[in-house]
């Protein structure tokens, strides 16, 4: 036992005088030599006994606190005991230790998640209620078919029997208007059914990616009755084949069981026709030699086609010139899809296919670009087209410019180029894959829909529609067409002109004897951006329109002069690009509107309003707004961002193209697969195998 204090200084110690000499010469101790002091000379930490342990703190405690005690009072650091690279260490190691028992904590969680996912007894429903129109539909219409006014499912709970009796909204195929449009409508407005053929979403501008293996075809598509689920919706695998507009009936073909066609009817109060576009042929022979990029099923065949090429070049019995013609890809057709292809395509065989195949096969691949225009990407900005040549030309595919596919055998391709002189040359190609994109046309239920509605329809390419995207020629406010099979009708002349004619007609006045003043042409033009907002950015500068088309300087506008100054108006305006983007933005404008117009529905009821505009009066017309174009052209990628303004880079201009279509995605499972996909071809390559 430690030396016990004089009886003095343990009086002064219990009476509690902190002021006393031995209290100041213990204190000035600790702090003077705090590593070298042995507090147990002054006998007041020894160990209790036994039978004091328990007993609160004596007063000696409170007046001798300990040395970390002092040295927090006091202010100063702690000493060091340990080096700077053990505290580093164990710094380290708990920030690792911190960071693999959070990990481990999410593992746990997720398999208790899991865990509760399986269900160990069987889900068996007691009565469940099914109209009888749906298990047996009345026939009609004008051929007479099965007339499906219920569906199986539209009395499994409380909510959807709600929905039974709300306007039925029929939206004909799943793509990006038709997703975009159900993503924003309000669940309890309307009854809705999608019909497509194809119970998914596609992720469109991903696709070349799928055909290499850089993205697995599962990370691309949503399920439909995924995204229907929001809203309560219903989903039938079928095609549209015509509509009966004076009937508001949908002609749908199945195929059942026993491979026969079955048709029948769906009725609605409102259309969305969305069906897309197909690959135009351009009137070229041999297309069934050549490969398309449209859908999902499309990716896998050319994936499998491609590695069935480099297995056979592989064999030792092939020929050379036979491994030449296998190892030759040509791509026809210049655009997006075609330059992104060809990149994607570039990068399997320098990256991955250089590692796995001999190194015979790298030196005879050839890639080649076929593209009838004077550039590649010849809709985004010249410097952008000049700068992915460039890029194509250093990773030594050939880009053949100002080139026309006459036909496509089945071992070769042959084209007429151009040449600088003027001269009109024929070529032959040998290969042993040919991907076809050059641009759409209308679907064949489009084509019908046209020729029903005849003079309203007249272009070839696409159903045209207003500025409401209303179906031309059909009820106001029934049918609407958005996406690649429709066109807005931006015809600013001729409905300015009727509408100015039945105005004049109205005040008792000749239309071909008005005038206009200043004041009523900006009457004009506010009506002109109003119902064509395509036309806003055309009309900036009212007073030089009118100062330019008054011809006789007597300041005003008289009937042929306001003609000529619409037509010049309509003559800049352009058709709308069929991209993704355009789609995404009607989808998005049509459920904004159909959601307003089910709110104002009880109001116009109770007013007994049943005809007239009402999507006019409810809301206002579209209006694209172009958020740039994107390309990918080997391990680099190219912005065009509208106006004469551009960007390319190199691998940072990548991420920046993935994050686009990352943060484009539809839902957070693809999300979540795209970035597996990435994070798997970084570590382990693509996936050099066919299905």
């Amino acid at each position: 036992m430690p030396t016990q204090l004089g009886a003095a200084t343990a009086f002064a110690l219990r009476a509690g005088r902190q002021s006393s000499p031995s209290y100041n010469l213990i204190s000035a101790a600790l702090l003077r030599q705090p590593k070298r002091i042995n507090v147990r000379q002054f006998g007041i930490f020894s160990r209790p006994s036994p039978s004091k342990r328990s007993n609160p703190a004596t007063p000696t405690q409170w007046l001798f606190p300990s040395q970390r005690a002092v040295r927090a009072i006091s202010g100063k650091p702690l000493p060091q005991r340990r080096s700077v690279i053990l505290n580093f260490a164990y710094r380290t190691a708990a920030v690792v230790g911190t960071g693999v028992g959070f990990l481990g904590a999410l593992l746990v969680a997720f398999f208790l998640y899991d865990s509760t996912t399986y269900k160990e007894t069987s889900v068996v429903f007691g009565d469940c209620h099914v109209s009888e129109s749906a298990l047996s539909p009345r026939r009609g219409g004008p051929k007479n078919l099965p007339i499906i006014e219920a569906l199986l499912d539209d009395e499994d709970n409380e909510e959807a029997k709600k929905r039974k009796t709300k306007p039925r909204l029929v939206i004909l195929g799943g793509g990006w208007g038709s997703v975009a449009l159900l993503k924003q409508l309000n669940p309890d407005d309307y009854h809705v059914t999608v019909i497509s053929p194809k119970n998914y979403f596609l992720f469109t501008p991903m696709l070349p990616s799928a055909t290499v293996g850089t993205l697995e075809m599962r990370s691309l598509v949503e399920p439909i009755r995924r995204i229907l689920s929001r809203i309560g919706g219903h989903y039938l695998r079928a095609s549209a084949e015509d509509v009966e507009f004076s009937h508001k009936l949908v002609e749908v073909s199945q195929i059942d069981s026993r491979g026969q066609e079955v048709r029948f009817y769906i009725p609605y109060d409102k259309l969305v026709i969305a069906v897309g576009s197909v690959t135009n042929p351009h009137g070229v022979k041999g297309l069934e030699n050549c490969f398309f990029l449209k859908d999902i099923n499309d990716a896998r065949m050319i994936r499998n086609q491609v590695m069935r090429n480099l297995e056979l070049a592989c064999l030792p019995t092939t020929p050379d010139d036979e491994r030449k013609r296998l190892l030759s890809f040509v791509v026809s057709g210049g655009g997006p899809t075609g330059v992104e292809f060809a990149a994607e395509l570039f990068d399997l065989l320098n990256e991955d296919l250089t590692r796995r195949f001999p190194r015979l096969l790298r030196n005879e691949i050839s890639v080649h670009l076929i593209q009838s225009r004077g550039h590649i990407l010849n809709t985004y900005d010249e410097a952008l087209s000049k700068y992915a040549e460039d890029r194509f030309a250093r990773d030594q595919v050939e880009v053949l410019v100002n080139s026309r596919v006459k036909e496509v055998q089945k071992d070769k391709i042959i084209f007429t180029q151009l040449t600088d002189d003027g001269t009109m040359l024929t070529k032959e190609l040998p290969m042993g894959f040919c991907l076809w994109s050059t641009g759409v046309s209308q679907a064949e239920l489009c084509r019908r829909i046209a020729a029903k509605l005849g003079p309203a329809q007249n272009n070839r390419h696409a159903l045209e529609t207003d500025t409401h995207l209303r179906l031309n020629g059909t009820p106001l406010g029934d049918v609407y067409a958005i996406g690649d099979c429709s066109t807005v009708q931006n015809n600013i002349s001729d409905s300015i002109i009727t509408f100015l004619r039945g105005h004049a007609f109205k005040l008792g006045r000749d239309p071909e004897t008005v005038e206009l003043h200043f004041s009523d042409w900006r009457a004009v033009a506010s009506d002109v951006k109003r119902r064509f907002p395509q036309a806003s950015s055309h009309l900036k500068r009212l007073d030089k329109l009118f100062e330019q088309f008054d011809k006789d300087q007597s300041g005003t506008l008289d009937f042929g002069e306001l003609r000529e100054l619409l037509k010049q108006i309509d003559s800049k305006l352009t058709s709308l690009p069929a991209t993704a983007q355009r789609a995404n933005q009607q989808g998005i404008y049509l459920a904004k509107k159909f959601n307003k117009l089910a709110h104002a529905a009880p109001g116009l009821r109770a007013n007994d309003i049943r005809d007239g505009d009402l999507d006019e009066a409810c809301y206002k017309a579209f209006e694209y707004h172009h958020l740039g174009s994107l390309a990918y052209v080997g391990n680099s990628a190219v912005f065009d961002l509208g106006g004469g303004w551009g960007v390319t880079g190199g691998l940072w201009a990548v991420y920046a193209w993935r994050s686009v279509y990352f943060a484009q995605s539809v839902g957070v499972r693809t999300r979540v697969l795209m970035a597996m996909d990435w994070a798997k071809r970084g570590l382990f390559g693509r996936d050099l195998m066919s299905f």
